[in-house]
Protein backbone atom coordinates (compact mmCIF):
# COMPACT_ATOMS: atom_id res chain seq x y z
CA UNK A 1 0.00 0.00 0.00
CA UNK A 2 1.70 3.09 -1.24
CA UNK A 3 1.11 6.72 0.95
CA UNK A 4 -0.15 10.04 -1.35
CA UNK A 5 3.22 11.14 -1.20
CA UNK A 6 4.79 7.97 -2.85
CA UNK A 7 2.22 7.74 -5.22
CA UNK A 8 2.69 11.25 -6.54
CA UNK A 9 6.28 10.58 -6.52
CA UNK A 10 6.06 7.45 -8.93
CA UNK A 11 3.32 9.45 -10.84
CA UNK A 12 5.95 12.53 -12.30
CA UNK A 13 8.85 10.47 -12.80
CA UNK A 14 9.86 10.42 -15.90
CA UNK A 15 9.99 7.50 -18.90
CA UNK A 16 13.47 7.77 -19.38
CA UNK A 17 16.11 5.39 -18.97
CA UNK A 18 18.08 6.14 -15.27
CA UNK A 19 18.88 5.18 -12.17
CA UNK A 20 16.56 5.18 -8.95
CA UNK A 21 17.41 5.26 -5.51
CA UNK A 22 14.99 4.42 -2.57
CA UNK A 23 15.36 6.10 1.20
CA UNK A 24 14.17 5.66 4.18
CA UNK A 25 12.02 8.16 6.89
CA UNK A 26 15.44 8.53 8.12
CA UNK A 27 16.74 9.68 4.72
CA UNK A 28 19.53 6.63 4.70
CA UNK A 29 19.87 4.50 1.04
CA UNK A 30 18.27 1.71 1.13
CA UNK A 31 18.60 0.76 -2.61
CA UNK A 32 20.07 1.78 -5.75
CA UNK A 33 18.49 0.21 -9.20
CA UNK A 34 18.67 0.53 -12.97
CA UNK A 35 15.64 1.03 -15.50
CA UNK A 36 15.05 1.44 -18.86
CA UNK A 37 11.66 3.32 -18.18
CA UNK A 38 11.88 4.86 -15.04
CA UNK A 39 8.28 5.09 -14.20
CA UNK A 40 7.70 1.82 -15.17
CA UNK A 41 10.33 0.19 -13.29
CA UNK A 42 9.44 2.28 -10.26
CA UNK A 43 5.62 1.14 -10.19
CA UNK A 44 6.28 -2.17 -10.67
CA UNK A 45 7.43 -2.45 -6.97
CA UNK A 46 4.33 -1.11 -5.77
CA UNK A 47 1.68 -2.97 -7.57
CA UNK A 48 2.32 -6.53 -6.13
CA UNK A 49 3.57 -8.37 -3.48
CA UNK A 50 6.86 -9.73 -4.30
CA UNK A 51 8.13 -13.28 -3.65
CA UNK A 52 10.82 -12.77 -1.60
CA UNK A 53 10.22 -11.45 2.28
CA UNK A 54 13.01 -9.30 1.71
CA UNK A 55 11.76 -7.75 -1.53
CA UNK A 56 7.93 -6.40 0.59
CA UNK A 57 10.40 -5.50 3.33
CA UNK A 58 12.20 -2.88 1.57
CA UNK A 59 9.45 -1.80 -0.32
CA UNK A 60 7.64 -0.95 3.08
CA UNK A 61 10.53 1.04 4.37
CA UNK A 62 10.40 3.18 1.53
CA UNK A 63 9.42 6.86 2.06
CA UNK A 64 11.75 8.90 -0.52
CA UNK A 65 12.55 8.23 -4.58
CA UNK A 66 15.46 9.97 -5.85
CA UNK A 67 16.58 9.30 -9.80
CA UNK A 68 19.48 10.64 -12.20
CA UNK A 69 18.24 10.45 -15.93
CA UNK A 70 20.96 9.52 -18.28
CA UNK A 71 21.15 9.12 -22.12
CA UNK A 72 20.82 5.54 -22.75
CA UNK A 73 20.20 2.51 -20.78
CA UNK A 74 23.82 1.16 -20.86
CA UNK A 75 24.36 4.60 -19.30
CA UNK A 76 21.85 3.77 -16.37
CA UNK A 77 23.71 -0.07 -16.27
CA UNK A 78 27.28 2.03 -15.37
CA UNK A 79 26.23 4.61 -13.10
CA UNK A 80 24.14 2.00 -10.89
CA UNK A 81 27.26 0.13 -10.77
CA UNK A 82 29.10 3.06 -9.77
CA UNK A 83 26.60 4.49 -7.38
CA UNK A 84 26.57 1.09 -5.13
CA UNK A 85 30.27 1.04 -4.82
CA UNK A 86 29.75 4.55 -3.52
CA UNK A 87 26.67 4.53 -1.28
CA UNK A 88 26.42 0.41 -0.43
CA UNK A 89 22.65 0.42 0.05
CA UNK A 90 21.32 -1.72 2.77
CA UNK A 91 19.44 -4.00 0.39
CA UNK A 92 22.06 -3.87 -3.00
CA UNK A 93 24.56 -6.61 -3.29
CA UNK A 94 27.92 -5.36 -2.89
CA UNK A 95 30.21 -5.00 -5.73
CA UNK A 96 33.77 -5.55 -4.89
CA UNK A 97 36.58 -3.77 -7.67
CA UNK A 98 37.43 -6.93 -9.26
CA UNK A 99 33.69 -7.11 -10.82
CA UNK A 100 34.80 -3.61 -11.92
CA UNK A 101 33.47 -2.89 -15.90
CA UNK A 102 36.29 -3.06 -18.50
CA UNK A 103 38.02 -0.27 -20.41
CA UNK A 104 40.52 -0.15 -23.12
CA UNK A 105 43.36 1.04 -23.10
CA UNK A 106 46.38 2.50 -24.89
CA UNK A 107 49.87 1.91 -23.10
CA UNK A 108 52.03 5.00 -22.98
CA UNK A 109 55.34 3.27 -24.96
CA UNK A 110 57.20 3.20 -27.91
CA UNK A 111 54.86 1.57 -30.56
CA UNK A 112 51.65 1.71 -28.20
CA UNK A 113 49.85 -1.61 -27.03
CA UNK A 114 46.11 -1.47 -27.29
CA UNK A 115 44.53 -3.96 -24.95
CA UNK A 116 41.76 -4.58 -22.27
CA UNK A 117 41.79 -3.82 -18.61
CA UNK A 118 39.91 -3.82 -15.50
CA UNK A 119 42.33 -2.05 -13.53
CA UNK A 120 43.56 1.83 -14.23
CA UNK A 121 47.50 2.16 -13.90
CA UNK A 122 48.42 5.95 -13.47
CA UNK A 123 51.43 6.17 -15.61
CA UNK A 124 49.91 8.49 -18.53
CA UNK A 125 48.28 5.84 -20.72
CA UNK A 126 44.73 6.38 -21.85
CA UNK A 127 42.01 4.57 -20.76
CA UNK A 128 38.48 4.45 -23.01
CA UNK A 129 35.11 3.19 -21.59
CA UNK A 130 33.97 2.02 -19.21
CA UNK A 131 32.07 -0.66 -21.37
CA UNK A 132 29.37 -2.53 -20.32
CA UNK A 133 30.44 -6.15 -20.99
CA UNK A 134 33.74 -7.61 -21.94
CA UNK A 135 31.76 -9.04 -25.07
CA UNK A 136 31.48 -5.50 -26.26
CA UNK A 137 35.51 -4.73 -25.65
CA UNK A 138 35.89 -8.16 -27.55
CA UNK A 139 34.26 -7.30 -30.87
CA UNK A 140 35.68 -3.23 -30.58
CA UNK A 141 39.42 -4.76 -30.08
CA UNK A 142 38.61 -7.51 -33.47
CA UNK A 143 37.32 -4.29 -35.16
CA UNK A 144 40.32 -2.27 -34.32
CA UNK A 145 42.67 -6.11 -35.52
CA UNK A 146 40.56 -6.32 -38.49
CA UNK A 147 41.83 -2.24 -39.31
CA UNK A 148 45.30 -2.06 -38.09
CA UNK A 149 48.04 -4.33 -38.02
CA UNK A 150 49.43 -3.48 -34.08
CA UNK A 151 51.79 -5.82 -32.06
CA UNK A 152 50.26 -7.76 -29.36
CA UNK A 153 53.58 -8.38 -27.96
CA UNK A 154 55.11 -6.82 -24.39
CA UNK A 155 58.59 -6.20 -25.63
CA UNK A 156 60.08 -3.14 -24.36
CA UNK A 157 60.53 -1.71 -28.55
CA UNK A 158 62.99 1.48 -27.43
CA UNK A 159 65.25 2.65 -29.98
CA UNK A 160 68.70 0.73 -28.41
CA UNK A 161 66.56 -2.58 -28.52
CA UNK A 162 65.23 -2.15 -32.13
CA UNK A 163 68.55 -0.94 -33.21
CA UNK A 164 70.87 -3.66 -31.24
CA UNK A 165 68.18 -6.32 -32.99
CA UNK A 166 67.12 -7.82 -29.41
CA UNK A 167 63.85 -8.94 -30.73
CA UNK A 168 63.12 -11.53 -33.46
CA UNK A 169 59.68 -11.04 -35.43
CA UNK A 170 56.58 -13.84 -34.21
CA UNK A 171 54.24 -16.08 -35.99
CA UNK A 172 52.02 -12.52 -35.72
CA UNK A 173 54.38 -10.99 -38.45
CA UNK A 174 53.96 -13.71 -40.61
CA UNK A 175 50.63 -13.88 -40.41
CA UNK A 176 50.07 -10.38 -41.72
CA UNK A 177 48.81 -9.00 -38.32
CA UNK A 178 51.92 -7.14 -37.46
CA UNK A 179 54.24 -5.46 -39.57
CA UNK A 180 57.57 -6.34 -37.58
CA UNK A 181 58.09 -3.22 -35.42
CA UNK A 182 60.40 -4.94 -33.10
CA UNK A 183 63.34 -5.56 -36.28
CA UNK A 184 62.46 -2.43 -37.42
CA UNK A 185 60.42 -3.13 -40.28
CA UNK A 186 57.63 -0.60 -39.38
CA UNK A 187 58.60 3.27 -38.46
CA UNK A 188 57.66 4.66 -34.92
CA UNK A 189 56.18 7.35 -36.80
CA UNK A 190 54.15 5.10 -39.02
CA UNK A 191 53.12 3.21 -36.29
CA UNK A 192 51.66 6.32 -34.42
CA UNK A 193 49.48 7.25 -37.00
CA UNK A 194 47.71 4.64 -36.68
CA UNK A 195 47.39 4.54 -33.31
CA UNK A 196 46.02 8.03 -33.44
CA UNK A 197 43.60 6.64 -36.71
CA UNK A 198 42.58 4.36 -33.11
CA UNK A 199 42.07 6.74 -31.02
CA UNK A 200 39.31 8.89 -32.87
CA UNK A 201 37.64 5.73 -33.47
CA UNK A 202 37.54 4.58 -30.05
CA UNK A 203 35.86 8.39 -29.46
CA UNK A 204 33.24 7.71 -31.65
CA UNK A 205 34.96 10.05 -34.36
CA UNK A 206 35.20 7.71 -37.32
CA UNK A 207 35.43 10.61 -40.33
CA UNK A 208 39.37 10.50 -40.62
CA UNK A 209 40.39 7.37 -40.84
CA UNK A 210 37.22 6.62 -43.61
CA UNK A 211 38.60 9.17 -45.41
CA UNK A 212 42.23 7.32 -45.48
CA UNK A 213 40.77 4.13 -46.47
CA UNK A 214 38.77 5.49 -49.09
CA UNK A 215 41.64 7.33 -50.56
CA UNK A 216 43.54 3.53 -50.37
CA UNK A 217 40.94 1.74 -51.83
CA UNK A 218 40.76 4.33 -54.25
CA UNK A 219 44.30 4.62 -55.09
CA UNK A 220 44.77 0.54 -55.45
CA UNK A 221 41.73 0.20 -57.49
CA UNK A 222 43.23 2.96 -59.90
CA UNK A 223 46.73 0.84 -60.12
CA UNK A 224 44.59 -2.05 -61.02
CA UNK A 225 45.48 -3.73 -57.83
CA UNK A 226 41.84 -5.04 -57.00
CA UNK A 227 42.53 -7.79 -54.70
CA UNK A 228 43.97 -5.63 -52.13
CA UNK A 229 41.41 -2.77 -53.24
CA UNK A 230 38.70 -5.08 -51.95
CA UNK A 231 40.27 -5.82 -48.80
CA UNK A 232 40.08 -1.91 -47.72
CA UNK A 233 36.88 -1.56 -48.80
CA UNK A 234 35.52 -4.44 -46.58
CA UNK A 235 37.46 -2.40 -43.73
CA UNK A 236 35.35 0.22 -44.89
CA UNK A 237 32.71 -1.53 -44.42
CA UNK A 238 33.33 -3.20 -41.19
CA UNK A 239 34.14 0.69 -39.59
CA UNK A 240 30.56 1.78 -41.26
CA UNK A 241 28.62 -1.28 -39.25
CA UNK A 242 30.27 -0.59 -36.04
CA UNK A 243 28.60 1.35 -33.47
CA UNK A 244 30.42 3.82 -31.11
CA UNK A 245 30.42 2.58 -27.35
CA UNK A 246 28.67 4.09 -24.92
CA UNK A 247 30.35 6.00 -21.74
CA UNK A 248 29.32 8.21 -18.73
CA UNK A 249 32.35 10.03 -17.97
CA UNK A 250 35.95 10.20 -19.22
CA UNK A 251 38.52 8.86 -17.06
CA UNK A 252 40.88 11.83 -16.84
CA UNK A 253 37.94 13.99 -15.95
CA UNK A 254 38.06 13.05 -12.02
CA UNK A 255 37.58 15.29 -9.20
CA UNK A 256 35.19 17.67 -10.53
CA UNK A 257 31.81 19.01 -9.48
CA UNK A 258 29.02 20.04 -11.87
CA UNK A 259 26.20 22.85 -11.38
CA UNK A 260 23.39 23.73 -13.93
CA UNK A 261 20.75 25.61 -13.57
CA UNK A 262 16.95 25.96 -15.22
CA UNK A 263 14.60 28.31 -14.56
CA UNK A 264 11.65 29.91 -14.98
CA UNK A 265 9.60 33.48 -13.41
CA UNK A 266 8.72 31.93 -10.21
CA UNK A 267 11.80 29.46 -9.27
CA UNK A 268 15.06 28.38 -10.39
CA UNK A 269 16.39 24.20 -10.53
CA UNK A 270 20.27 23.88 -9.83
CA UNK A 271 21.40 20.21 -10.72
CA UNK A 272 24.63 19.39 -9.24
CA UNK A 273 26.86 16.47 -10.32
CA UNK A 274 29.71 15.24 -8.47
CA UNK A 275 32.42 13.57 -10.21
CA UNK A 276 34.89 11.27 -8.48
CA UNK A 277 37.53 8.93 -10.28
CA UNK A 278 36.13 9.31 -13.06
CA UNK A 279 32.60 7.90 -12.51
CA UNK A 280 29.24 9.89 -11.04
CA UNK A 281 28.75 9.02 -7.37
CA UNK A 282 25.97 11.82 -6.52
CA UNK A 283 23.16 13.91 -7.91
CA UNK A 284 21.30 16.82 -6.32
CA UNK A 285 18.52 19.04 -7.46
CA UNK A 286 17.97 22.30 -5.41
CA UNK A 287 14.50 24.43 -5.98
CA UNK A 288 15.08 27.82 -4.93
CA UNK A 289 12.14 30.20 -5.03
CA UNK A 290 12.81 33.63 -6.28
CA UNK A 291 11.33 36.75 -4.19
CA UNK A 292 13.18 39.56 -6.90
CA UNK A 293 14.28 39.27 -10.41
CA UNK A 294 16.91 37.73 -9.25
CA UNK A 295 19.24 36.48 -12.65
CA UNK A 296 20.37 33.00 -13.26
CA UNK A 297 24.28 33.79 -12.72
CA UNK A 298 23.07 35.50 -8.93
CA UNK A 299 21.00 32.14 -8.07
CA UNK A 300 23.72 29.50 -9.46
CA UNK A 301 26.26 31.44 -7.47
CA UNK A 302 24.14 31.28 -4.73
CA UNK A 303 23.65 27.45 -4.94
CA UNK A 304 26.74 26.88 -5.70
CA UNK A 305 28.22 27.80 -2.20
CA UNK A 306 25.31 26.39 -0.32
CA UNK A 307 25.80 22.79 -2.07
CA UNK A 308 29.67 22.85 -1.49
CA UNK A 309 29.18 23.72 2.35
CA UNK A 310 26.18 21.02 2.66
CA UNK A 311 27.99 18.37 0.90
CA UNK A 312 31.58 19.48 1.93
CA UNK A 313 32.97 19.46 -1.38
CA UNK A 314 36.43 20.20 -1.96
CA UNK A 315 37.05 19.97 -6.06
CA UNK A 316 39.48 22.73 -7.20
CA UNK A 317 37.60 22.52 -10.83
CA UNK A 318 33.38 22.85 -11.37
CA UNK A 319 31.59 22.45 -14.68
CA UNK A 320 29.13 24.95 -15.15
CA UNK A 321 27.08 26.68 -17.91
CA UNK A 322 28.49 30.32 -18.18
CA UNK A 323 30.70 32.47 -15.94
CA UNK A 324 30.52 32.70 -12.06
CA UNK A 325 32.10 34.39 -9.18
CA UNK A 326 32.75 31.59 -6.23
CA UNK A 327 36.40 32.26 -5.22
CA UNK A 328 39.69 31.95 -7.25
CA UNK A 329 41.07 29.17 -4.97
CA UNK A 330 38.12 27.33 -7.57
CA UNK A 331 38.52 26.69 -11.62
CA UNK A 332 35.30 27.81 -13.14
CA UNK A 333 35.22 25.69 -16.74
CA UNK A 334 32.58 26.51 -19.10
CA UNK A 335 33.17 23.80 -21.89
CA UNK A 336 32.39 24.43 -25.51
CA UNK A 337 32.32 20.54 -26.60
CA UNK A 338 34.02 17.31 -25.59
CA UNK A 339 33.07 14.91 -22.35
CA UNK A 340 32.99 18.08 -20.14
CA UNK A 341 30.21 19.31 -21.98
CA UNK A 342 28.33 16.24 -22.74
CA UNK A 343 28.60 15.96 -18.82
CA UNK A 344 27.32 19.46 -18.21
CA UNK A 345 24.54 18.47 -20.75
CA UNK A 346 23.33 15.46 -18.58
CA UNK A 347 23.53 17.83 -15.71
CA UNK A 348 20.89 20.06 -17.10
CA UNK A 349 18.94 17.44 -18.69
CA UNK A 350 18.17 16.37 -14.96
CA UNK A 351 17.37 19.71 -14.03
CA UNK A 352 14.62 20.00 -16.69
CA UNK A 353 13.51 16.84 -15.47
CA UNK A 354 13.51 18.16 -11.69
CA UNK A 355 11.36 20.95 -12.76
CA UNK A 356 8.49 18.95 -14.91
CA UNK A 357 8.28 16.60 -12.11
CA UNK A 358 7.88 19.71 -9.64
CA UNK A 359 4.57 21.45 -11.97
CA UNK A 360 3.35 18.23 -12.43
CA UNK A 361 2.69 17.37 -8.47
CA UNK A 362 1.85 20.83 -8.12
CA UNK A 363 -0.88 20.25 -11.07
CA UNK A 364 -1.88 17.19 -9.27
CA UNK A 365 -1.76 18.42 -5.87
CA UNK A 366 -2.95 21.57 -5.90
CA UNK A 367 -4.39 22.84 -9.52
CA UNK A 368 -5.88 26.18 -8.28
CA UNK A 369 -2.18 26.90 -6.63
CA UNK A 370 -1.27 26.33 -10.12
CA UNK A 371 -3.75 28.46 -12.12
CA UNK A 372 -3.08 31.53 -9.85
CA UNK A 373 0.66 30.94 -10.43
CA UNK A 374 0.08 31.00 -13.96
CA UNK A 375 -2.30 34.59 -13.64
CA UNK A 376 -0.04 36.28 -11.51
CA UNK A 377 2.54 35.60 -13.84
CA UNK A 378 0.64 36.96 -16.76
CA UNK A 379 -0.71 39.96 -15.00
CA UNK A 380 3.29 40.97 -14.33
CA UNK A 381 4.35 39.83 -17.74
CA UNK A 382 1.57 41.77 -19.99
CA UNK A 383 1.66 44.83 -17.13
CA UNK A 384 -2.42 43.87 -16.93
CA UNK A 385 -4.25 46.05 -14.26
CA UNK A 386 -5.67 42.59 -12.64
CA UNK A 387 -5.27 38.95 -13.47
CA UNK A 388 -6.09 37.65 -17.02
CA UNK A 389 -8.83 35.15 -16.01
CA UNK A 390 -10.95 35.57 -19.06
CA UNK A 391 -9.35 36.17 -21.87
CA UNK A 392 -10.76 35.79 -25.94
CA UNK A 393 -8.72 35.78 -28.88
CA UNK A 394 -9.67 36.92 -32.61
CA UNK A 395 -8.49 35.58 -35.71
CA UNK A 396 -9.69 36.20 -39.22
CA UNK A 397 -9.55 33.77 -41.82
CA UNK A 398 -10.09 34.13 -45.57
CA UNK A 399 -8.79 32.28 -48.54
CA UNK A 400 -7.98 34.18 -51.62
CA UNK A 401 -10.70 36.63 -50.58
CA UNK A 402 -13.55 33.74 -50.24
CA UNK A 403 -16.46 33.20 -47.88
CA UNK A 404 -14.51 35.46 -45.29
CA UNK A 405 -14.82 34.33 -41.85
CA UNK A 406 -14.04 35.01 -38.46
CA UNK A 407 -13.44 33.27 -34.79
CA UNK A 408 -13.33 33.91 -31.09
CA UNK A 409 -11.70 31.01 -28.86
CA UNK A 410 -12.22 32.09 -24.63
CA UNK A 411 -10.27 30.81 -22.11
CA UNK A 412 -10.55 30.73 -18.92
CA UNK A 413 -7.71 30.61 -15.83
CA UNK A 414 -5.72 29.63 -18.72
CA UNK A 415 -7.39 26.80 -19.95
CA UNK A 416 -9.42 26.79 -23.43
CA UNK A 417 -13.42 27.00 -22.66
CA UNK A 418 -14.86 25.48 -25.47
CA UNK A 419 -18.55 26.22 -24.90
CA UNK A 420 -18.02 30.03 -25.06
CA UNK A 421 -16.35 29.57 -28.62
CA UNK A 422 -17.93 31.63 -31.47
CA UNK A 423 -17.75 31.70 -35.31
CA UNK A 424 -18.62 34.93 -36.98
CA UNK A 425 -19.40 35.44 -40.85
CA UNK A 426 -18.46 38.81 -41.86
CA UNK A 427 -21.75 40.72 -43.10
CA UNK A 428 -20.68 44.15 -43.52
CA UNK A 429 -17.71 43.99 -45.45
CA UNK A 430 -16.88 43.60 -49.21
CA UNK A 431 -14.08 41.29 -50.14
CA UNK A 432 -10.96 40.43 -48.24
CA UNK A 433 -10.13 43.06 -45.75
CA UNK A 434 -8.95 41.51 -42.61
CA UNK A 435 -8.57 45.60 -40.82
CA UNK A 436 -12.52 46.09 -41.38
CA UNK A 437 -13.21 42.36 -40.57
CA UNK A 438 -11.74 42.68 -37.39
CA UNK A 439 -13.43 45.86 -36.23
CA UNK A 440 -16.60 44.53 -37.41
CA UNK A 441 -16.15 40.97 -35.45
CA UNK A 442 -15.18 42.94 -32.48
CA UNK A 443 -17.94 45.03 -32.30
CA UNK A 444 -20.70 42.75 -32.45
CA UNK A 445 -18.97 40.35 -29.73
CA UNK A 446 -19.27 42.65 -26.97
CA UNK A 447 -22.09 44.90 -28.25
CA UNK A 448 -23.79 40.98 -27.89
CA UNK A 449 -22.02 40.68 -24.24
CA UNK A 450 -23.08 44.08 -23.15
CA UNK A 451 -26.65 44.14 -24.37
CA UNK A 452 -27.03 40.46 -22.58
CA UNK A 453 -25.37 41.92 -19.50
CA UNK A 454 -22.67 38.64 -20.07
CA UNK A 455 -19.59 39.18 -17.52
CA UNK A 456 -16.35 40.64 -20.04
CA UNK A 457 -13.17 39.71 -20.15
CA UNK A 458 -10.10 40.93 -18.73
CA UNK A 459 -8.39 40.85 -21.80
CA UNK A 460 -8.55 40.68 -25.72
CA UNK A 461 -5.67 39.32 -28.04
CA UNK A 462 -5.90 40.27 -31.58
CA UNK A 463 -4.16 37.63 -33.85
CA UNK A 464 -1.97 40.08 -35.94
CA UNK A 465 -0.30 43.48 -35.87
CA UNK A 466 -0.87 47.11 -35.16
CA UNK A 467 -3.19 47.42 -38.19
CA UNK A 468 -5.48 44.63 -37.15
CA UNK A 469 -5.11 45.77 -33.54
CA UNK A 470 -6.15 49.54 -34.60
CA UNK A 471 -9.35 48.56 -36.02
CA UNK A 472 -10.45 46.78 -32.92
CA UNK A 473 -9.92 49.65 -30.49
CA UNK A 474 -12.42 51.28 -32.90
CA UNK A 475 -14.79 49.28 -32.08
CA UNK A 476 -13.73 48.95 -28.27
CA UNK A 477 -13.66 53.12 -28.02
CA UNK A 478 -17.40 53.05 -29.95
CA UNK A 479 -18.73 50.80 -27.54
CA UNK A 480 -17.03 52.81 -24.23
CA UNK A 481 -15.04 49.80 -23.31
CA UNK A 482 -11.78 51.72 -23.73
CA UNK A 483 -10.06 50.98 -19.92
CA UNK A 484 -12.59 48.61 -19.11
CA UNK A 485 -11.29 45.48 -20.84
CA UNK A 486 -7.41 45.59 -21.72
CA UNK A 487 -6.61 44.57 -25.45
CA UNK A 488 -3.08 43.51 -27.38
CA UNK A 489 -2.51 42.31 -30.47
CA UNK A 490 0.67 39.50 -31.29
CA UNK A 491 2.26 39.19 -34.75
CA UNK A 492 2.76 36.04 -35.87
CA UNK A 493 5.96 36.54 -36.97
CA UNK A 494 8.21 37.34 -34.29
CA UNK A 495 6.14 36.49 -31.32
CA UNK A 496 5.97 40.73 -30.62
CA UNK A 497 3.08 41.93 -28.94
CA UNK A 498 1.70 45.39 -29.47
CA UNK A 499 -0.32 47.71 -27.15
CA UNK A 500 -2.37 50.84 -27.90
CA UNK A 501 -0.57 53.84 -28.45
CA UNK A 502 2.76 51.88 -28.03
CA UNK A 503 4.79 51.51 -31.06
CA UNK A 504 7.33 49.15 -29.69
CA UNK A 505 6.53 45.79 -29.37
CA UNK A 506 6.93 43.71 -26.40
CA UNK A 507 9.42 40.49 -26.14
CA UNK A 508 8.28 38.10 -23.57
CA UNK A 509 10.73 35.52 -22.77
CA UNK A 510 10.93 32.40 -25.12
CA UNK A 511 10.60 29.90 -22.60
CA UNK A 512 7.84 32.14 -20.33
CA UNK A 513 4.53 30.33 -19.31
CA UNK A 514 2.89 33.33 -20.46
CA UNK A 515 4.00 33.72 -24.00
CA UNK A 516 2.95 29.89 -24.30
CA UNK A 517 -0.74 30.51 -23.08
CA UNK A 518 -0.80 32.93 -25.65
CA UNK A 519 0.44 31.07 -28.49
CA UNK A 520 -2.10 28.61 -27.26
CA UNK A 521 -5.10 30.70 -27.67
CA UNK A 522 -3.31 32.24 -30.62
CA UNK A 523 -3.29 28.27 -32.23
CA UNK A 524 -6.67 27.37 -31.44
CA UNK A 525 -8.31 30.60 -32.72
CA UNK A 526 -6.62 29.93 -35.93
CA UNK A 527 -7.62 25.96 -36.15
CA UNK A 528 -11.06 27.24 -35.34
CA UNK A 529 -11.55 29.97 -37.83
CA UNK A 530 -9.77 27.63 -40.56
CA UNK A 531 -12.07 24.68 -39.97
CA UNK A 532 -15.02 26.60 -39.93
CA UNK A 533 -13.97 28.51 -43.07
CA UNK A 534 -13.22 24.80 -44.77
CA UNK A 535 -16.85 24.12 -44.14
CA UNK A 536 -18.27 27.47 -45.41
CA UNK A 537 -16.44 27.14 -48.08
CA UNK A 538 -17.16 23.47 -49.36
CA UNK A 539 -20.71 24.27 -48.82
CA UNK A 540 -20.59 27.40 -50.81
CA UNK A 541 -18.86 25.12 -53.40
CA UNK A 542 -21.53 22.22 -53.78
CA UNK A 543 -24.41 24.99 -53.56
CA UNK A 544 -23.01 26.50 -56.77
CA UNK A 545 -22.01 23.42 -58.53
CA UNK A 546 -26.18 21.66 -57.55
CA UNK A 547 -27.71 25.08 -58.24
CA UNK A 548 -26.59 24.95 -61.96
CA UNK A 549 -28.56 21.38 -62.85
CA UNK A 550 -31.54 22.26 -64.11
CA UNK A 551 -34.67 20.17 -62.38
CA UNK A 552 -33.06 20.49 -59.22
CA UNK A 553 -34.67 22.51 -56.61
CA UNK A 554 -33.62 23.89 -53.50
CA UNK A 555 -34.74 21.51 -51.22
CA UNK A 556 -32.82 18.30 -53.06
CA UNK A 557 -29.88 20.66 -52.86
CA UNK A 558 -30.36 20.87 -49.05
CA UNK A 559 -30.67 17.00 -48.93
CA UNK A 560 -27.19 16.40 -50.92
CA UNK A 561 -25.43 19.02 -49.25
CA UNK A 562 -26.60 17.22 -45.75
CA UNK A 563 -25.09 13.75 -47.29
CA UNK A 564 -22.19 14.16 -49.27
CA UNK A 565 -20.95 17.48 -47.79
CA UNK A 566 -18.38 18.73 -50.73
CA UNK A 567 -18.65 18.67 -54.25
CA UNK A 568 -15.54 15.94 -54.51
CA UNK A 569 -17.62 13.60 -52.89
CA UNK A 570 -20.84 13.90 -54.95
CA UNK A 571 -18.89 13.81 -58.37
CA UNK A 572 -17.27 11.08 -57.45
CA UNK A 573 -20.15 9.25 -56.19
CA UNK A 574 -21.95 6.55 -57.78
CA UNK A 575 -25.84 7.05 -59.53
CA UNK A 576 -26.70 4.29 -57.47
CA UNK A 577 -25.09 6.19 -54.12
CA UNK A 578 -27.06 9.36 -55.63
CA UNK A 579 -30.17 7.49 -56.21
CA UNK A 580 -30.65 6.31 -52.77
CA UNK A 581 -31.06 9.61 -51.38
CA UNK A 582 -32.96 11.86 -54.20
CA UNK A 583 -34.36 8.83 -56.85
CA UNK A 584 -33.34 7.90 -59.72
CA UNK A 585 -34.70 10.68 -62.08
CA UNK A 586 -32.90 13.36 -59.69
CA UNK A 587 -29.49 11.38 -59.89
CA UNK A 588 -29.52 10.82 -63.71
CA UNK A 589 -29.71 15.08 -64.18
CA UNK A 590 -26.83 15.32 -61.45
CA UNK A 591 -24.62 12.12 -63.25
CA UNK A 592 -25.23 13.27 -67.13
CA UNK A 593 -24.32 16.93 -65.60
CA UNK A 594 -21.26 16.09 -64.13
CA UNK A 595 -20.20 14.33 -66.85
CA UNK A 596 -20.26 16.68 -69.52
CA UNK A 597 -18.85 19.88 -67.33
CA UNK A 598 -15.98 20.87 -65.31
CA UNK A 599 -18.20 22.42 -62.53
Amino acid sequence: MTTPSLELQIQTLPDSPGVYQYYDKEEKILYVGKAKNLKKRVSSYFNKIHDTAKTNVLVKKIVTIKHIVVPTESDALLLENNLIKTLQPRYNVLLRDDKSYPWICIKKEPFSRIFPTRKMVKDGSEYFGPYTSFKTVTTILDLIKELYPLRTCNFDLSATNIENHKFKVCLEYHIGNCKGPCEGYESLDNYQKQVDAIREILKGNFKESMKDFKKLMNDLASKMHFEEAQKVKEKIETLEKYQSRSTIVNPKITNIDVFSIVSDESAAYVNFLQIAHGSIIRSHTLEIKKKLDESDEELLELAIIELRERFQLLSKEIIVPFEVEVGSSIKVTVPQLGDKKQILELSIRNAKFYRIEQLKQLQIVDPDRHTNRIMVQMQKDLRLQVEPRHIECFDNSNIQGTNPVAACVVFKDAKPSKKDYRHFNIKTVEGPNDFASMEEVVFRRYKRMLDEQQPLPQLIIIDGGKGQLSSALKSIDELGLRGKIAIIGIAKRLEELFYPGDSVPLYLDKKSETLKVIQQLRNEAHRFGITFHRDKRSKAALNSSIEAIAGIGEKTMLVLIQHFKSVKRLKLASEKEISDVVGASKAKKITDFYKTTNL
